[in-house]
């Protein structure tokens, strides 16, 4: 079974979690390691598209996968990030919760992180070349898949 993120084919091998509305993939271009998406099943592209279960489900999700994250990654805090719509950032038209493991000191800036998950495709940062390969998407999910067994 392929998943649906916005106008993309997702190939089940980087999906980690999947629930009844929802579903969990690795990052293609994390910003930081552990960098990770959760969406509901259907490829709703506001939040205010959402059905009152599937906002239950995805967030119940998002938390579960955030206690996964901070854990297998030895995060210290998390960033946890829903940007609803291309004014607030939203670039792939297609709900999704961004959760990223942190650290001290893991960006010069702690508030830099808004700004890594704007970068768009004008700016040459989010082309295929700079993604990571299939491979390591896979088995990074591979790894994750194993805490929700």
């Amino acid at each position: 079974m392929l998943f649906r993120f916005g106008p993309h084919l997702i190939k089940p091998s980087v999906v980690f979690l999947r629930t009844e509305l929802s579903f969990a993939l690795v990052n293609r271009r994390p910003v930081l390691p552990g960098h990770v998406l959760v969406c509901p099943l259907r490829p709703a592209p506001r939040f205010r598209d959402l059905s009152p279960p599937e906002v239950a489900d995805l967030f119940g999700t998002a938390q579960r996968v955030a206690c996964v994250m901070e854990r297998h990654f030895g995060g210290t805090s998390l960033t946890i990030s829903l940007q609803d719509g291309p004014e607030a950032g939203q670039t792939v038209p297609h709900v999704h919760v961004h959760v990223l493991p942190r650290r001290a000191g893991d960006l010069p800036r702690n508030d830099s992180v808004y700004e890594k998950l704007e970068e768009r495709e004008e700016d040459g940062t989010d082309c295929p070349d700079r993604w990571r390969s299939e491979e390591a998407m896979a088995a990074e999910a591979g790894e994750l898949r194993k805490y929700f067994e």
